[in-house]
């Protein structure tokens, strides 16, 4: 006899056709039977070791968060809920170009300190991989829900070229081909940028261009955190679709929002860029968030130039005065590239996290209000935070518009992606609220997306982009990657005060047929694994 049957549940399968009610049975971690309540009164109800009644209840695949930043929390923390508790069965590592493999002794010691504001300094994990297989075989040992992983182009220049902003040699260039060819036959499912971070920000497009034909050899895609979300947004959104074409290799465009008042109502144009690539042919799909702030860490806003060395060389650059000076010419006058092109408003600029405990007090607080407490100027304080803070602190940005955000997640090539950073006392909410909120606001309360749509952007789609064969879809023979969730109530409760609450409405995770949440509540289980690319 199977081992478990979901009765009497409303099926919205992620394919985006309408819901339909059905039983669902699952054995050894797969759907082994559909049987649709259309099916007739003479037909036989299938029986299992276990049932469990889901009258009132929609069941659909596990949601896959396509830009997760849990590369350190899977690790440290088996409990994981920020993601389980929301229904994600999958995250997608390595983003934004900056992760943990593959590095040597060195690398690693300087992507630590870079992305601490991110993930954590890591000092409580024993950090023994090296290599993206032997990362990928760690999260083998069990982690909370599936992860794939991006290799980090940021990190591949950092351990072949270093932090400098220089070309890289061709026999430099050969290197980076060559580690990212291994990191894909290692597992990984593509390559991420960060290029408007440091050191990765420092290749230009011939460099990535070659990167990325060596990613589309594999069957992977390349996922850039592009040059400009401000004042360059449409050209680097152009830069990347031209890229890729040149080199023949899928996109996907990470966070793809329109920020800062320099793109207020400038989602149609994006969308028209978009379109236009997808009629020529182009591969190309985007995540997004539900919400209009952003966040990353308060040394991201940098110009590169003051980036250029690394961690320490940064921090020296903070404590020369005249270096100081003209840090803060760029990100106060012409704008920063760290900032996107746009000068810095310290007003929509709050502390998420910090972490020196003695710099507590100013989360939750903008640079302004921070610096009115010091009793100084805003870049004042923004110098000596970063450099108490060993470039660790956190923020958000609140600089996004309603508008743009439902018109882009309205977008025939869009999925959903949390970009959740679960660091820091006061994180952005997406982190635990990215996908109830979705189902909870913009399906239910705003209309925005239809609940089979929405559904599909969170699981069929993302799948199809990773290529994944058995995911994605309630289908016989699939993973049995499921969430059970009540359409009327579920919602996020996370906030930007109360930013770490758990949603409402979403009982039950399952993966690979085995409870993570049962009955609202964490279980013990560690289906998890890594989910790693499929042979071309």
């Amino acid at each position: 006899m199977e081992e478990l049957v979901i009765r009497d549940a409303d099926v919205v399968d992620g394919s985006g056709a309408p819901a339909y009610r059905a039983d669902v049975v699952v054995d050894r971690g797969r759907i082994v039977s559909i049987v649709k309540e259309a099916a007739g009164a003479g037909c036989r109800r299938p029986r299992a070791r276990r049932e469990l009644d889901a009258e009132g209840l929609v069941l659909s695949p596990g949601f896959i968060d396509m830009h997760a930043h849990s590369d350190l929390a899977l690790l440290r923390d088996p409990d994981h809920s920020a993601k389980a508790a929301q229904g994600v069965t999958l995250e997608v590592l390595g983003q934004d170009g900056l992760s943990y493999a593959p590095v040597d002794d060195r690398t690693l010691e300087e992507v630590r300190r870079a992305v601490t504001g991110w993930n954590g300094y890591g000092d409580d994990l024993d950090m023994d991989w090296r290599s993206v297989g032997e990362y990928l075989d760690r999260l083998d040992e069990g982690i909370a829900v599936n992860a794939a992983y991006l290799i980090p182009q940021g990190t591949v220049r950092a351990l072949v070229v270093g932090w400098e902003d220089r070309p890289a040699t061709p026999a430099e260039l050969d290197r980076m081909r060559q580690l990212v060819a291994e990191g894909l036959e290692q597992g990984a499912v593509g390559l991420s940028s960060g290029l408007t971070y440091t050191p990765g920000m420092y290749a230009n497009d011939a460099e990535l261009t070659e990167l990325c034909r060596v990613v589309a050899s594999y069957g992977g895609y390349y996922c850039p955190h592009h040059r400009s979300y401000g004042a360059g947004a449409l050209e680097a959104y152009a830069e990347m679709v031209a890229l890729t074409r040149e080199a023949g290799c899928p996109l996907h465009l990470a966070h793809a929002t329109m920020n800062f008042g320099v793109n207020e109502g400038r989602a149609p144009e994006l969308l028209a860029l978009l379109d236009a690539a997808l009629d020529a042919g182009a591969d190309l799909t985007l995540d997004t968030y539900p919400y209009t702030p952003g966040s990353t860490t308060l040394a991201a806003l940098l110009p590169s130039w003051a980036s250029e060395g690394g961690p320490a060389q940064v921090l020296g650059r903070l404590t020369d005065p005249a270096t100081a000076e003209r840090v803060r010419h760029h990100l106060e006058v012409t704008g920063s590239d760290g900032c996107h092109g746009v000068p810095a408003e310290w007003e929509t600029i709050e502390i998420s996290g910090v972490t020196d405990p003695a710099l507590a007090r100013y989360v939750g607080r903008t640079v302004e209000e921070a610096a009115a407490l010091r009793g100084e100027e805003p870049w004042e304080t923004v110098r000596h935070l970063l450099v108490e803070d060993r470039l660790g602190t956190t923020i958000l940005q609140h600089v996004g518009h309603e508008e743009n955000v439902r018109a882009i997640m309205r977008h025939r090539a869009h999925t959903g992606g949390s970009d959740g950073i679960l660091q820091g006392t006061k994180p952005h909410p997406r982190a635990y609220g990215t996908f109830p909120r979705y189902l909870g606001t913009y399906v239910r309360e705003l209309g925005v997306l239809s609940l089979e749509e929405c559904v599909a952007r969170l699981t069929s789609r993302p799948a199809a982009r990773l290529r994944l064969p058995d995911r994605g879809l309630v289908r016989e023979g699939y993973r049995a990657d499921l969430v059970l969730f009540d359409p009327a109530g579920v919602a996020a409760g996370s906030t930007f005060a109360e930013p770490r609450t758990l949603p409402t409405g979403i009982p039950h995770v399952l993966i690979d047929g085995r409870f993570v949440i049962e009955d609202g509540r964490r279980t013990d289980v560690l289906a998890g694994r890594s989910v790693r690319r499929t042979p071309v």
